[in-house]
């Protein structure tokens, strides 16, 4: 895969701003990225009118851009060099889009938290308008890369996805996971016991995965696990397993195939993009 050189970091003045200019300090250092681009948008238009008279006496882009530049000097410890771009634009995403095509972004990070603690960006449209990877860290995510899960349906869209951790596998205590979850087909159920179909969809998928890996040029990962969602959606057992496995990180393909044994990429990836998870989730294009 090729390297990452440019990362764009949305801030929108919230709380989670100050563990979004931290995180993305440890995962450019780990990317050996070249240059971040912290970006805020300014909406004049949520400002309610009674304050206009007296905000109109103030220079927002410079107070906002000092205040922001100020935050970052004190929590960016990378290496690499930043600047903080400040505008004024009705739509965010749009925005973003812009700077992402302009700037050569190879990947943004946006704040993953609940709908009522700010306008902040639409995240969900970002995923389907940008071109390059997206990263959605929650407030709580460590900064640590010590257990990576792919999920993965064995598809050729996911081999980016093993493409991009290999980016992240310069310690040896870091671990490689690859996550399918299955379910039985509906259409089987009244014919094949469930105890059997579990055991053939298995064989069948252990068997696809080997085949996967042979022809991958990225390493095999230290661990596989074929996890069957039984009367889960599949969105709602990884819910489950990342709660009790705790991966520090999991990367998603955006797009995938749609057999019987591939239940996971594709549409999924927008719906467990939109969830807020406990760990970062990183979508690769």
């Amino acid at each position: 895969m090729d390297r990452i050189k440019n990362i764009l970091v949305a801030l929108d003045l919230s709380a989670l701003d100050n563990h979004l200019i931290e995180y993305s300090a440890f995962l450019a250092e780990k990317l050996n990225v070249e240059h971040v681009y912290f970006v805020h948008n300014i909406k004049k238009y949520e400002i309610s009118a009674l304050f206009e008279e007296e905000l109109s006496k103030l220079n927002l882009d410079q107070l906002i851009g000092d205040e922001l530049n100020d935050k970052i000097e004190e929590r960016f410890t990378g290496s690499m060099s930043w600047e903080v771009l400040i505008s004024e634009d009705s739509n965010t995403e749009s925005l973003i889009h812009y700077i992402v095509n302009k700037y050569q972004i190879d990947l943004t990070i946006v704040g993953n938290k609940p709908a009522k603690e700010g306008t902040g960006v639409v995240t969900s449209k970002l995923l389907r308008l940008l071109k390059c990877s997206i990263l959605s860290v929650p407030e709580a995510a460590p900064l640590k890369l010590d257990n990576l899960w792919v999920g993965t349906d064995f598809s050729n869209p996911s081999k980016k996805s093993f493409a991009f951790a290999e980016n992240l596998r310069h310690q040896p205590s870091t671990q490689l996971s690859a996550v399918h979850i299955y379910h039985v087909p509906m259409q089987f159920s009244p014919y094949v016991s469930s105890e059997d179909a579990v055991k053939k969809i298995e064989k069948h998928l252990e068997q696809k995965s080997a085949k996967f890996f042979k022809k991958s040029t990225s390493p095999a990962p230290d661990h596989s696990q074929l996890l069957f969602a039984k009367d889960k959606s599949v969105g709602d057992k990884f819910q489950i397993e990342l709660q009790k496995q705790k991966p520090d990180l999991l990367i998603l393909s955006d797009k995938g195939s749609n057999n019987i044994s591939s239940l996971l990429i594709g549409s999924l990836t927008e719906e467990l993009f939109d969830e807020l998870f406990s760990c970062p989730l990183l979508v690769v294009k």
